[in-house]
């Protein structure tokens, strides 16, 4: 049996939580003034600086849906080598070009 993912686990235990939270995600993609591309390739960046690996893989497929080309993608992620040095890019980077190609 696979593994809940943190979202699944944070959804039963803390539902009304989990529902705001995603709920203030929406509001900030939605009036924050960033087409949804825009959004996510800053989204990329930030969370490669944080070496967040996960978060990094499934939002490289949410910017390819949104209209980022591979390019776009790796190029933010390598922003975080200029922020906060190689750990992010070196964590993230491989998971990002694969869940790019897959999504």
């Amino acid at each position: 049996m696979a593994e809940k993912s943190f979202f699944e686990v944070w959804n039963e235990e803390a539902p009304g939580l989990s529902k705001a939270f995603f709920e203030l995600a929406g509001a900030i993609e939605k009036e924050g003034g960033l087409d949804a591309k825009t959004f996510q390739l800053v989204y990329l960046a930030i969370k490669a600086a944080k070496g967040e690996v996960s978060s990094v893989a499934a939002h490289s497929g949410f910017a390819k849906k949104a209209g980022a080309t591979k390019a776009e993608v790796r190029g933010a992620i390598m922003v975080s080598l200029m922020t906060d040095g190689i750990t992010g890019v070196a964590a993230c980077l491989p998971a990002a070009m694969e869940a790019y190609d897959k999504a």
